[in-house]
């Protein structure tokens, strides 16, 4: 009974053993709407020419019907994803 005690009351030093102090913490989740996408899907629908009368303060990814696009993620970065006839599909922050 004693052996067992003693197990029970190392057991806590065990596992701590086990975790690493340097471990790094995992950051916050972005903003889903850290681009401000939200605030500009009234454009969707409407013809891609209707983005060069417009100025964003952040960086902007117009993503043509088939493009490859690099998997990199930045989340105040707008996407405008268009469609074959080159309206706006879509508007995602990333």
């Amino acid at each position: 009974m004693s052996r067992f005690r003693l197990a029970v009351l190392a057991l806590p030093l065990v596992l701590q053993a086990c975790v690493d102090p340097a471990a790094p913490i995992a950051p916050p989740e972005p903003d889903p709407d850290a681009c401000g996408a939200a605030a500009l899907q009234g454009l969707v629908g409407q013809d891609r020419s209707v983005l060069a009368t417009m100025r964003f303060d952040r960086p902007v990814r117009v993503v043509e019907h088939g493009m490859a696009v690099t998997m990199d993620f930045s989340a105040e970065r707008l996407n405008f994803w268009l469609t074959k006839a080159g309206k706006i599909e879509t508007v995602t922050c990333g």
